[in-house]
């Protein structure tokens, strides 16, 4: 009887031995839903938060993975990320804002090269990186250039007589090209039936983003490429405006080839200029693909969907013959490394699936309604209004250097509110060139300095 009751035991150990194994590698093919049960993502997009309670329940059926989303109050993320941090439930998944973010969370950034997800970015330049490493992936982009009619355009370009030298908008790619193509076609606005070529430069107070941040980006870019400048070190507290006659060309394009005299673009808002553009008053106008929504809703739109097209914003630096449109976002993810091995592998199984499965896929384009920079998304997985599949073209378009965001590093509002008024002064013929480009310079000198403490 003992005999027979220690060969029951012995049987036993080998079946509960031999089920356990079993189970762990099934597991390991479905990867690590048993290792890790619970992840947790902290999200800073509240108009978002319902959309990531579907996605992580459909998650949790499939995978058994439980991802628990926080969501952080309206212009609360940073100190809500920063209370989170000090406790047992710091969060897995986090976002920052770009190299700035980077060097406030350095210490909490896990390095990404070797992820899944990395693997998928199709522009590996728009990722946050310290030398080579990889510390935030991007997973919304947003893309903006001049945007022209090309029904417009092409009128011009069937013009006898042109003495531009350029026969179509796909030919330019220098500042010089533009500007003589502009130039003659505010000679012949009178034919085109326009006011202007662009529209007005809008620079009343609260509404010259477009000039202070966006077209400040441009000859920054520069800049920082030039002088080879670490956007996540304290290299980025000062700047020279190597490219500030750069940025004057472009500007002096905009404001001399108008729909409105430049005296008076004080007065103008975005709106008033979006409304140019969508009724045909005027053919090319700086703004990004979220200008969509405005275009088309505009009463009276004479602006077809496949005439809306994008072109780089040139400036006339030297070798920019392959400049893309300025692309990036203010918004990366990254995985805390203060996170396990076997949650970081989590992380990356989570993010994995939501940006290359079939239902992640679904929840991304028809929830979340993101431009993703991932080369898993094919084209009936994208965004179909115009501007935003000119953006994808331009992402996807072999042989073009994207202008990254790098308007993240610029040091407070009120720097780009000093410089929006130096401009509008400059416009209406009260300040010199010179001075506006002593106030760019010392002013964000001034507030780097600041915020340094």
């Amino acid at each position: 009887m003992k005999k027979r009751m220690s060969l029951l035991l012995v049987f036993a150990i080998i079946f509960t031995a031999f089920v356990g194994c079993n189970k762990n590698g099934d597991d390991t093919t479905k990867g690590y839903k048993n290792k890790v049960e619970t992840i947790r993502f902290l999200n800073s997009n509240p108009e978002l938060a319902d959309e990531y309670e579907h996605i992580v329940a459909a998650y949790k059926d499939e995978t058994g993975v439980q991802v628990i989303v926080e969501t952080a109050s309206s212009n609360t993320y940073e100190s809500t990320l920063k209370a989170k941090m000090a406790t047992s439930d710091a969060p897995t998944i986090f976002q920052i804002n770009g190299p700035k973010g980077y060097a406030t969370w350095k210490g909490y950034c896990a390095e990404l090269s070797k992820t899944k997800l990395y693997s998928i970015l199709a522009d590996k330049s728009l990722a946050v990186s310290n030398n080579d490493d990889v510390h935030g992936i991007p997973y919304a982009i947003e893309g903006y250039g001049i945007i022209y009619n090309q029904a417009i355009t092409d009128m011009y370009f069937e013009m006898s007589g042109r003495e531009s030298g350029v026969n179509s908008m796909s030919e330019i790619n220098t500042f010089a090209e533009i500007k003589g193509v502009v130039e003659e076609m505010t000679a012949k606005k009178a034919d085109l039936n326009i006011d202007g070529v662009f529209a007005s430069t809008s620079l009343k107070s609260g509404e010259d983003w477009r000039w202070q941040t966006q077209l400040a980006n441009v000859p920054l870019y520069y800049e920082f490429k030039t002088n080879n400048i670490n956007l996540t070190s304290d290299q980025t507290n000062k700047i020279n405006f190597k490219y500030s006659e750069n940025y004057k060309n472009i500007f002096d394009l905009y404001i001399n080839n108008s729909t409105v005299d430049p005296r008076l673009l004080g007065s103008k808002s975005v709106d008033d200029s979006m409304a140019e553009f969508a009724l045909g008053e005027c053919v090319m106008i700086q703004n990004g693909n979220w200008a969509w929504g405005q275009i088309s809703g505009i009463s009276g739109n004479t602006v077809e969907a496949e005439d809306i097209k994008f072109l780089p914003i040139f400036i006339g630096v030297e070798d920019e013959g392959n400049q893309g449109l300025c692309i990036g976002t203010e918004n990366f993810l990254c995985i805390n490394s203060k996170a396990t091995e076997d949650e970081l592998k989590a992380a990356d199984e989570f993010l994995y699936w939501l940006y290359s499965s079939e239902k992640g896929k679904s929840f991304v384009t028809n929830a979340l309604g993101f431009i993703t920079p991932f080369s898993t998304f094919d084209d009936n997985e994208k965004p179909t209004d115009p501007l935003a599949q000119e953006v994808i073209k331009w992402v996807e378009k072999g042989g073009v250097a994207t202008v990254p965001w790098n308007f993240t590093v610029f040091p407070s509002q009120t720097f780009k509110d000093d410089f929006g008024s130096a401009l509008l002064q400059y416009a209406q013929g009260s300040m010199t060139w010179e001075e506006v480009t002593k106030i760019v310079v010392e002013t964000w000198k001034t507030e780097s300095d600041l915020a340094a403490g």
